[in-house]
């Protein structure tokens, strides 16, 4: 079972869900540029990957938070 959002609840949701978005979208550009250089550390590589997916996971459940269910 689930709540309504109120106005300001789906105000903060969308407010991160922009944020989290461009950071995951930084970090793309930040792993390929590390990639790109050659000598690449890849531990620093893995973590940023790692932190990506946790990103991922959390824009995934505030998109659900923010998406009615639909009940058929």
């Amino acid at each position: 079972m689930r709540f309504e959002l109120g106005a300001e609840e789906i105000e903060a949701f969308t407010a991160e869900l922009a944020r989290l978005r461009e950071e995951h979208r930084d970090l793309d550009s930040a792993i390929d540029a590390l990639e790109r250089m050659g000598a690449v550390n890849q531990i620093q590589v893995q973590r940023l990957k790692k932190r990506k997916l946790y990103l991922k996971d959390r824009i995934s459940q505030i998109e659900d938070a923010l998406t009615p269910d639909i009940i058929a």
